[in-house]
């Protein structure tokens, strides 16, 4: 590499295309990017620890090959304990947050104030992948922990909703990184034929945090108020992840005294490390895409509060600002990072980049269409908290439950492509694309229920079979780097889909108003395009309510056609993936399941 860095710059390992040994000219499997052989699950002479891996990689794999069965099932009780904490706090987050952007008169910010907490949440799992790999699992467990931690507290403790949004990012980096932790661990202790049933098992708490998370928001919202929501949780989750990173230490420890492990000196000083790491971590890049994405897509959610809107200097310098940072940081990556932030030879396998691909379409689906729903059932369906919580929990519930049939699918036959090629996708089109005509007022609950009932189907079996394909097209080396790959699409697609959804809401909801309501509402149009408990204050059936429902029925509508749209570009993604076979390899070493 050329450039005035280039002294930092240490070999890095390029994936090579398996050659094992001969394959028929029509396999689907050629080009899966890998560095090492697959040999089969009963194959025991690759179960050494890989010598060219990354020190996080040699822990974790050391740490597998140290315990026992007891280890093996304690830690899957520690992560379904923590997931279930997780699922908990975030189902009654969701149903918060329309009300902490309104206690500070701006409901309308609701899908702005998670686009930039997304964004940095998602770009930084790059970074968490090269702490996990570098310093290992535990430790950037514990990183990742603390975040989530400090950002429930701020929420407890703001004042105002630029405060909430600065928690919001704190909290989703925490949160998303928690999330992307544990996956690793589950990569790092499955075989990869059992991958898809361990990914649904630690989904399973979903299918029964859905009948808690409402009756609890319900309980928050008439007693104690939402702050106590989040700052109960701040103290319960670190509590109960904590046994999990132990587990993994003492083992860690294990292999150490076993001498699987045998620590080197780095030679260097601490100013030297921090030198090292901040090249190793590419922070120069970090700051320029979570910099550049914010900075771009924030003015399509807060145009509309601008005095000259879309020509106003703010608004105007906003978008060139960020533009300029997105091209700076290609300009970086390309000439003059010592060490690459995107690890570009993996996302030339097409298994891969349509993996990757898929997962931002649907997120950016899933956003434009969501941001607004918890409101549209409250306002428009007239449903209390706690029946709108279920109604909302319909896809957690549903995606979880069908995510094991899809899991098992996916072992006995082999193979994923098929289950996102010809249900997944498809049906995910459908569902949504139904909504555009049921999402409106005085429509049948039972409708929109349906739709629901689909979407969670279609969507359990979408985010399972992208997961597997971006893991099964790469070797142990590469899996924390390629989740991470996956994570930052979905999250740079969450964001821009709650750029579109809160461009197309502050563009047409208050105009909508205007236009509905009668005249003795007029006065009232800014606290009720503000304040979701302005607009239920209206009784039902009177022109006031009638005239909001109107106008959330003309703005969701556009917002179903913007997501139906997007999402039929997932077929196209679905069709680049190779038809990999799942079981016949093996990828993980130690005791897994």
């Amino acid at each position: 590499m050329k450039g005035p860095l280039a002294r930092f710059t240490r070999p890095t390992e390029v994936p090579v295309v398996e050659e094992e040994k001969p394959r028929p000219e029509n396999d689907k499997e050629i080009g899966v990017v890998d560095n090492q052989p697959h040999s089969s699950e009963a194959d025991s002479d690759g179960d050494a620890i890989d010598s060219n891996a990354q020190a996080g990689v040699k822990k974790i794999e050391a740490t597998t090959k140290v315990w026992t069965k007891k280890s093996l099932i304690l830690a899957y009780i520690f992560i379904w304990i923590i997931y279930f904490v997780d699922s908990m706090q975030q189902g009654m987050g969701t149903l918060l947050t329309p009300y902490v952007t309104s206690a500070f008169a701006l409901h309308s910010l609701t899908a702005t104030t998670s686009v930039m907490s997304g964004i940095i949440g998602g770009v930084s799992k790059l970074t968490l992948a090269k702490i996990l790999d570098i310093w290992g699992r535990p430790q950037g467990f514990l990183v990742v922990v603390l975040l989530m931690t400090l950002g429930l507290i701020m929420m407890a403790a703001c004042n105002d909703v630029e405060t909430y949004a600065a928690a919001q990012v704190f909290y989703w980096v925490g949160y998303n990184g928690l999330s992307y932790t544990l996956s690793v661990f589950i990569a790092d202790t499955s075989a990869l034929k059992n991958r898809g049933l361990m990914l649904a098992f630690i989904s399973s708490p979903y299918i029964l945090t859905v009948w808690i998370t409402s009756p609890m928001a319900n309980s928050l919202l008439g007693g104690i108020g939402w702050r106590w929501g989040f700052g109960i949780f701040s103290i319960i989750t670190p509590i109960m992840c904590l046994p999990l990173f132990f587990l993994f230490t003492y083992n860690h420890q294990k292999a150490k005294k076993q001498g699987l492990l045998v620590h080197e000196p780095s030679g260097r000083t601490p100013w030297q490390s921090i030198v090292y790491y901040f090249w190793q971590f590419d922070v120069v890049c970090l700051i320029l895409v979570s910099g550049g994405f914010a900075l771009f897509l924030l003015p399509f959610n807060i145009y509309s509060y601008q005095y000259y809107g879309w020509k106003d200097r703010l608004t105007i310098a906003l978008i060139i600002t960020g533009g300029v940072l997105l091209i700076l940081a290609v300009v970086w990556e390309k000439w003059y990072a010592p060490v690459k932030f995107m690890p570009w030879e993996l996302l030339k396998d097409r298994t891969v980049l349509g993996a990757c691909i898929l997962s931002a379409i649907l997120f950016v689906e899933y956003y434009i269409w969501t941001a607004y729903f918890t409101s549209f059932l409250q306002v428009v369906m007239d449903l209390n908290v706690t029946q709108t919580g279920y109604i909302g929990n319909i896809y957690s519930l549903g995606s979880c439950f069908f995510s094991f049939i899809v899991g098992l699918a996916i072992r006995y036959t082999g193979r994923f492509k098929w289950t996102a090629l010809y249900f997944g996708v498809p049906v995910t089109i459908l569902s949504i694309g139904l909504l555009i005509h049921f999402r409106q007022p005085d429509t049948y609950l039972g409708w929109i229920i349906m739709c629901e009932i689909l979407y969670a189907f279609s969507g359990g079996t979408c985010v399972i079979a992208e997961q597997i394909a971006v893991m099964a097209a790469a070797t142990h080396q590469h899996v924390a780097v390629v989740l991470a790959m996956e994570g930052m699409f979905s999250s740079v697609g969450g964001g821009i889909g709650g750029t579109v959804s809160a461009a197309i809401w502050t563009g047409l909801f208050p105009k909508k108003l205007a236009q509905y309501l009668p005249e003795e509402s007029q006065a009232n149009l800014t606290s009720i395009y503000g304040d979701i408990t302005v607009q239920l204050s209206y009784p039902v059936g009177s022109p006031t309510r009638d005239a909001i429902k109107l106008a959330y029925g003309e703005s969701q509508k556009w917002m179903f056609v913007a997501a139906t749209a997007i999402t039929g570009l997932g077929i196209l993604s679905v069709m680049m993936w190779r038809d990999i076979k799942v079981k016949d390899f093996k990828q993980v070493k130690g005791l897994v399941i």
